[in-house]
């Protein structure tokens, strides 16, 4: 019973996204199988609220940039301000707060989300696969559907196939702006030629190093350039073709596809229009790098910054011999031994810290825009990590002193206004077996339930995962 206790601890804490109360106990009657269980051919569990689907956004995107078409600047006589250029320009403000507001909304299901669910191990996969293939509110056209890519390219796609759920991201409006896709032309097409339009390598070159295969893969500019010209035509909708989007807001525009018959990686793909690139992506995402790399990268955020070569090589063997079945990733995840180690590794990231912290207190962001502030400080604002290499995922990214002191700041906040009865319970409870005594013995001899609590939070036990 000690040894299903302790892995109880590590299932909810290292897999998961921290224990609610009582939550260690369920699960310890079977560990691998709370975990196990949470492998789901419809994907990840999605947030409550009023989404907005990502056609529904492109309406108001669409009508925020029509708001700044033909804006007039110029001053009325006299100097004083033109009405119609001051109306136009408040419409326009109007648009992009309101779909600011929405993403917020947005942010805010996804925190509770994770607050709630039951499901901690399948919300970890969904949030790992989304800062793999990331994009960000950094840049306000990414940013405007960045909450609604996580909704429908991602999580629906997390226990699926590989291939599909990078083409799902790929050709999301979120990906397609972030990465300037949506500018791209190819200089010999019949549009590039009247145009003078030109080529965009930005896609095509994350697709290849993050994506997909690596920088290690054996790919060289070439092959980004020619990956690049097989893209082009790939877009989000204008004014006037609408019509012409896929549910995902997706368009293929043959006018700006570059003609010709593409070669890269030493394979060759025949000029098929928009299924060029879907077959280059694809095989991309078949490739064997991409099972080794995506591997270690899986090993290395669940486990530890340098994970074990064991747990690395049985994740590229599940990769490989189920071709790249992403439920048969996760099952090989959860029943290697080397996920199951004593020694909590992974430093949590602002974000797992602050939703582990709710949880373990059964509380909820009383006040969103506090958070928001809180997550800035600590270094991770919502929904824009500062690459598109994702957030980063190492203890030397998030453990410097400065940031100490960052969480120490926010959890003396938390641990003033959260309303507590029993801190030694709430330690018991958040950790399991995981707790060591000095932790234990610290809790219990603070002098009063702030400092006990602020003593919890900030503990190793805590703060690693």
């Amino acid at each position: 019973m000690a040894a299903s206790a302790f892995e109880a601890a590590v299932a909810v804490t290292r897999l998961g996204l921290g224990a609610r109360p009582g939550e260690i106990d369920r699960v310890a009657a079977d560990p691998r199988g709370w975990a196990l269980g949470q492998i789901r051919a419809e994907g990840a569990p999605q947030p409550s609220g009023a989404a907005v689907s990502t056609a529904e956004r492109m309406e108001a995107f669409l009508a925020y940039q029509a708001s700044g078409t033909g804006r007039r600047e110029a001053a009325a006589p006299g100097g004083a301000p033109d009405p119609t250029a001051e109306a136009a320009r408040q419409a326009r403000q109007a648009a992009r707060r309101a779909i600011t507001e929405d993403t917020a909304r947005g942010f805010l299901d996804r925190v509770r989300l994770g607050l709630e669910t039951d499901q901690g191990f399948a919300e970890r996969w969904a949030l790992f696969w989304a800062n793999a293939l990331t994009v960000s509110a950094a840049k306000f056209t990414a940013g405007a559907f960045v909450d609604t890519y996580e909704r429908e390219a991602i999580r629906p796609h997390v226990f699926g196939r590989f291939e599909d759920l990078v083409l799902a991201a790929e050709q999301h409006p979120a990906m397609l702006l972030y990465l300037d896709q949506a500018r791209s032309a190819g200089p010999d097409s019949r549009a590039g030629a009247r145009r003078r339009l030109g080529l965009n390598e930005n896609l095509a070159r994350e697709m290849l190093e993050l994506h997909t295969v690596g920088a290690d893969g054996g790919y060289d500019q070439a092959d980004v350039t020619e990956l690049a010209r097989a893209l082009t035509g790939w877009s989000i909708p204008r004014q006037q073709d609408r019509q012409r989007a896929d549910g995902g807001g997706f368009v293929f525009r043959p006018e700006i596809h570059e003609p010709g018959v593409r070669t890269v990686m030493g394979r060759t793909y025949a000029q098929t229009g928009r299924r060029q690139g879907e077959a280059i992506l694809r095989d991309l995402a078949r490739h064997p790098a991409t099972a080794k790399r995506l591997s270690r990268r899986i090993a290395a955020h669940f486990v530890a910054d340098d994970p074990p070569p064991a747990l690395v090589a049985r994740l590229e063997a599940a990769w490989t011999g189920s071709q790249g079945d992403l439920a048969e990733v996760a099952r090989a995840l959860i029943e290697a031994p080397e996920t199951w180690t004593p020694q909590a590794a992974k430093i949590k990231t602002p974000y797992e810290f602050v939703v582990s912290a709710g949880r373990a207190l059964d509380e909820g962001p009383r006040r969103p825009a506090l958070l928001r502030q809180a997550l800035i400080a600590m270094g991770q604002p919502p929904f824009a990590p500062p690459s598109p290499e994702g957030w980063p995922d190492t203890a030397a990214d998030w453990a410097g002193p400065d940031a100490l002191v960052k969480r120490l700041n926010w959890a003396r906040t938390t641990a003033g206004a959260a309303v507590v009865t029993d801190v030694n319970a709430v330690a018991l409870s958040a950790l399991g077996r995981r707790m060591g005594e000095r932790t234990r013995s610290a809790v219990a001899r603070a002098e009063s339930r702030p400092e006990a609590l602020t003593l919890l939070l900030m503990s190793p036990e805590f703060q690693r995962r």
